[in-house]
């Protein structure tokens, strides 16, 4: 997967899309089974957990909601979150493997089949595994540093200087959106190394780190790009379906409180 420097000094953004546009022409059949078994039902769930908790939430802070039925609908909403949980991280990391396997097969011109990219999953899964652990703890230790920031920032509003206030909001928003935008390359990339070597955890993400030396911007345009692309689906979504949805969301769950009566 190492590219020669004089060949990656020539690598652009638009050399890099192109290039992914195109990749999934070479093998259209393996990559439209693995969209709609892996890919679609991850982007229906997260944009369906919206559609859910919502309404319910909206329901159990109106202060019209029967007390006697606001512990049944917390239950509810616990319940749904696990399983989501559970259903967002399983097939978030089986759409990764699937996905890298497959690339990674075609470009070192061995067959590609989607039973081929399944029944690869279980050897690379593992991997994959660990290395979202460590990611994890690193977005653990990245929001507990957040919220202390926000804790001493608030601290510091007390003495009422408005300058100095104003500038460590700035200064505060940029470093860690900042570190947030390269936290998620380093993670993705990660996510790679995992799949296409016998590295994982720690070693996957030092690995990453080597690669992401000298593209750092490259990584950010991309990172950005496309956390502005979910963004702007989960806007239109959260617009169109969700608001529109609120009545029927909460009549199915009167009838489950109903029901459980």
């Amino acid at each position: 997967m190492d590219l020669a420097p004089e060949e990656l000094q020539f690598l652009t953004i638009h050399n890099i899309l192109t290039e992914s546009i195109s990749i999934p022409k070479t093998s259209p059949k393996t990559f439209y089974l693995i969209t709609l078994t892996l890919i679609f039902p991850l982007s229906f769930a997260i944009l369906a957990h919206s559609l859910f908790t919502h309404p319910l939430i909206s329901h159990l802070q109106s202060p019209f909601t029967d007390p006697s039925q606001t512990s049944h609908d917390w239950t509810l909403l616990l319940v749904f979150q696990f399983f989501y949980l559970i259903f967002l991280f399983a097939f978030s990391l089986l759409s990764t493997a699937a996905v890298v396997f497959t690339v990674a097969s075609l470009y070192t011109s061995k067959p590609v089949s989607f039973s081929s990219t399944i029944s690869a999953i279980p050897k690379v899964f593992k991997r994959l595994f660990v290395t979202f652990l460590w990611v994890t703890l690193l977005m653990t230790v990245y929001n507990s540093v957040f919220v202390l920031s926000l804790v001493i920032l608030i601290i510091a509003a007390d003495t009422d200087n408005t300058f100095l206030l104003f500038f460590s909001i700035v200064v505060i928003l940029l470093l860690f959106v900042v570190a947030h935008v390269y936290i998620t390359a380093l993670w993705h990339l990660a996510s790679v190394v995992s799949v296409l070597e016998p590295v994982y955890g720690f070693a996957a993400m030092r690995k990453s780190y080597e690669l992401l030396k000298g593209r750092v911007r490259y990584a950010a345009v991309l990172v950005c790009g496309y956390l502005f692309i979910c963004g702007v689906i989960a806007g239109v979504f959260s617009a169109v379906v969700v608001h529109g949805g609120d009545e029927c969301v909460l009549l199915c769950l009167q009838e489950l409180s109903s029901s459980g009566d």
